[in-house]
């Protein structure tokens, strides 16, 4: 076995792996887990500013 060879089973190894990794991004399965994920940041805010809105009303 030369350089060559492990370059090349190394460069196989990591394109199968960002194919996996595309593959389970796109999958159907998990779109609602990253709508919620890219929602949480909103939500996030909404219960600070609910909480800030409360505690001026307090005055």
């Amino acid at each position: 076995m030369d350089i060559g060879l492990l370059r090349g089973i190394f460069t196989v190894l990591i394109f199968v792996l960002f194919i996996i990794i595309v593959l389970w991004a796109y999958n159907k399965n998990r779109k609602s887990s990253f709508d919620e994920a890219a929602n949480s940041i909103f939500d996030e805010n909404e219960n600070k500013n609910d909480k800030v809105n409360k505690n001026k009303g307090d005055d």
